[in-house]
């Protein structure tokens, strides 16, 4: 089989404090018929972006119930890497030169996953469009992969490039059910027996968005040269033209006008199956060029869970002013930790950000600076959003409601397996969003 990530234990019991009695024990009603399953979380890589970060809680938990499940990552070539990541861009709305060798060199590398593809699992939840191949190609080798596969995808799929979807659609519907982050990402022509809309969540306990001490959080700042003293605004994002950074320091530079003594931190995770990462990361230092209160942080300078915690705490504004986006969990990080966030109005940056409510949407950067400044210069705005957006993401946004909403889906494919083979409509039959 292929790598198995190693995770920390998770105990559902801890989260009572936070989500309430009623919550729990509900999920656990839900999960007691599931027991013993065998459930296989599969993805393209451990560590970077929010996948990585949804699965660190999720099945753990799932274990947690007496769920037998594991989270394991497929094997690939740096030349399918890039080759996923020209196929991820032009899902979201890029127009990339996809050519017949480049499809080639994806489906050789999935068949080779699919040669290494030895065990028996209730449930497979592939994760998003590198793997999305395996279960054709596993059938292709002689074998009928068993249990209930469904796709997830965390991508925003409304502009994607047709030629692309026309190649993977047919891979996607080999599967019995595909989850999507909110209904607007569901293709017209998919036609699967299950369609569920289920938006990530973050995790309240995690080393990323416990409650730290403010020792801890001034250590940090001091570390990389942050002054604690003066206001900053942050963006937590890969340097990727998506979440558009270049865009973020002009925002950072037009609203210095009116806060002179403002700064702005920029960190990412540098992840082995992004290859463009390196590449914008340059083009992103050259255009802060030499601004010494323009900070640009990576897990390469030690910078991890802890150390974004710490800085989106103490940051005066939570900025992810994307142009297009799968959901945003940075969003949902932000807003937790009682900070006024502004995003870009796309993708499911709006399910999170009520305009005016718990943030700001913007869709300039001239827009965006002027919420920045409204907010820098209102303390009181800056709570009042801030607190709003805290309750929002305690009801809608967090491991357990995200946990509870994939239990739910579990119940509907096994009480509908035999009706598979017969169905070809697409039905929203859950709708487990917000």
């Amino acid at each position: 089989m292929f790598t198995s990530v190693p995770l920390v234990p998770r105990s559902l019991e801890d989260y009572r404090p936070i989500v309430g009695d009623e919550e729990i024990e509900t999920i656990r009603a839900l999960a007691e018929p599931l027991k013993g399953a065998r459930v296989l979380h599969l993805n393209a890589t451990a560590f970077g972006g929010g996948v990585s970060e949804l699965l660190n809680a999720l099945v753990p938990l799932k274990q947690d119930l007496g769920i037998d499940a594991d989270w394991q990552v497929m094997r690939g070539s740096d030349e399918f890497f890039a080759v996923t990541k020209a196929l991820h861009n032009s899902l979201q709305g890029a127009f990339v030169n996809i050519s017949a060798d480049m499809l080639d060199t994806y489906l050789q590398n999935i068949r080779l996953n699919a040669d290494l593809w030895d065990e028996t699992y209730d449930f497979v939840v592939i994760h998003d469009p590198q793997p999305v191949a395996l279960k054709a190609m596993i059938a292709q080798s002689g074998q009928e992969p068993a249990g209930h596969w469904v796709w997830r995808c965390h991508i925003d799929l409304t502009a994607a490039q047709p030629d692309v979807w026309d190649f993977l659609r047919p891979y996607v519907e080999t599967h019995h059910g595909a989850i999507f982050t909110i209904p607007q990402y569901v293709k017209n022509d998919l036609r699967m027996p299950h369609i569920a809309i289920i938006p990530p969540a973050i995790d309240p306990l995690s080393p990323k968005n416990t409650e730290l001490p403010a020792e801890t959080i001034r250590t940090v700042l001091g570390r990389y040269g942050i002054d604690p003293e003066r206001p900053f605004m942050t963006q937590v994002s890969r340097f990727d033209p998506w979440k558009d950074p270049l865009g973020v320091i002009d925002v950072y530079r037009i609203a210095r006008e009116e806060v002179r003594e403002l700064q702005l931190v920029m960190v990412a995770s540098m992840a082995h199956d992004d290859p463009e990462g390196w590449s914008y990361f340059e083009r992103t230092a050259r255009h802060a060029g030499n601004d010494y209160d323009i900070f640009l942080l990576s897990n390469l300078n030690g910078v991890g869970n802890v150390e974004v915690n710490a800085i989106q705490r103490a940051s005066n504004i939570v900025m992810q002013k994307s142009l297009r986006e799968g959901f945003g969990l940075t969003v949902t990080e932000g807003l937790w930790k009682h900070r006024p966030v502004i995003g870009g109005d796309v993708g499911g940056i709006p399910t999170q950000i009520l305009n005016g409510q718990t943030g700001y949407l913007v869709s300039s950067v001239s827009e965006a600076a002027e919420r920045a400044v409204d907010i820098l210069e209102d303390p009181r705005l800056a709570a009042e959003l801030g607190s709003r957006g805290h309750d929002h993401v305690r009801t809608n946004f967090l491991t357990t409601t995200n946990l509870k909403r994939y239990l739910e889906l579990m119940h509907t494919l096994h009480g509908t397996e035999n009706r598979h083979a017969a169905s070809d409509m697409h039905s929203a039959d859950i709708h487990c969003g917000h």
